[in-house]
């Protein structure tokens, strides 16, 4: 597996468990908005933004705007 793949499989991942984050805080906040929910909402917007820039030319710059998007 490719250093890009590994990179490409780990944002994935952690999408779907911001995802998971994302229902979990809703649920919690019984309808109403709360800085956790958008906190994870911004980061799930920085990731998915990240991916569509695409893999094939990844530069370094990129990839270290992915590794945020992770923490």
């Amino acid at each position: 597996m490719s250093r890009t793949e590994e990179l490409k499989s780990r944002i994935q991942a952690r999408v779907k468990q911001l995802e998971a984050d994302l229902v979990q805080a809703k649920a919690d906040a019984q309808g109403k908005r709360n800085d956790r929910m958008e906190a994870i909402e911004a980061k799930l917007k920085e990731a998915r933004t990240a991916m569509r820039e695409g893999w094939d030319d990844l530069t370094e710059d990129m990839a270290r705007k992915l590794n945020q998007a992770l923490s």
